[in-house]
């Protein structure tokens, strides 16, 4: 499996996003797109979210900051997956509003997901 660190798409009318063919594969159970840290999106492949991120947002029930972790990145979270041989996956209008996208994505690799953001703010 090929390693890509870094792309760039411009989304279609439909605001789907074609994922590099070489990292297709990693996205193949699913794909899971949750608002970020900042004004950007996070992108993981499924798996990677069912293994690392979900057991940390099982914490204690009483632990403030396990709490804000869930808000943050289950408010908009949406699964869907890749639609086939074209290898897109669609961005939901709250999503990009949050991450400030219209049509132009930079996609970096930021161990094990992407972050998704606007140009603008990929500097």
């Amino acid at each position: 499996m090929a390693i890509i660190d870094y792309f760039e798409r411009k989304l279609d009318d439909k605001h789907r996003l074609t994922i590099p063919t070489e990292l297709r594969v990693s996205f193949q159970e699913g794909v899971v797109v949750t608002r970020g840290f900042g004004k950007y999106l996070h992108m993981y492949p499924k798996n990677v979210w069912d293994k690392k991120v979900e057991p940390k947002l099982d914490g204690d029930i009483l632990d403030e900051h396990v709490a804000d972790l869930n808000v943050r990145f289950r408010m908009g979270k949406v699964e869907t997956k890749l639609d086939g041989k074209q290898g897109r996956v669609t961005l939901e209008q709250h999503l990009l509003d949050y991450a400030g996208i219209t049509r132009d994505v930079v996609a970096v690799n930021v161990g094990g997901y992407y972050r998704l953001m606007a140009p603008d703010q990929a500097s």
